[in-house]
């Protein structure tokens, strides 16, 4: 019984340790400036533009989930950006992307906010909306 308890305790702080680590990881990010890129997303972000990116894989079970949100909001808003990691590395490296999904809110050439995991449509939509004096 007493090593099934530790083996328990080792489980739980492992799982502690990592959803913390990610954490620190987007603070981390917050505010770091973005370099230059070529493409449309590079060029809204040199003007400054307020922009939700968001990275994704089509083998992320997560990512199934949330990508159809995405899709309906990229319908109703010209600043969402859908970013396929398997063809557009890239870009995911420039934003330090480790995960998918992983959700960036770009502001004044900045990562305002780094969000990684899976989020509901509700949160996703309350991020569009702290950008709408920009649409």
């Amino acid at each position: 019984m007493d090593s099934f308890l530790l083996a328990l305790a080792i489980i739980i702080g492992f799982f502690v340790v990592m959803r913390l680590f990610v954490w620190l990881t987007g603070k981390m990010k917050t505010g770091k400036k973005i370099g230059p890129f070529s493409g449309e997303i590079g060029e809204r972000i040199r003007k400054g533009d307020k922009l939700l990116l968001y990275f994704y894989t089509p083998s992320c079970g997560a990512c199934k989930a949330m990508t159809p949100v995405i899709d309906e909001m990229k319908k109703e808003k010209n600043n969402v950006y859908k970013i396929n990691l398997t063809r557009d590395y890239t870009i995911g490296k420039i934003f330090g992307v480790m995960g998918t999904p992983a959700t960036i809110l770009v502001n004044n050439s900045k990562i305002d906010q780094y969000i990684l995991g899976a989020r509901s449509e509700k949160f996703l939509r309350n991020l569009t909306t702290e950008m709408k004096d920009v649409l």
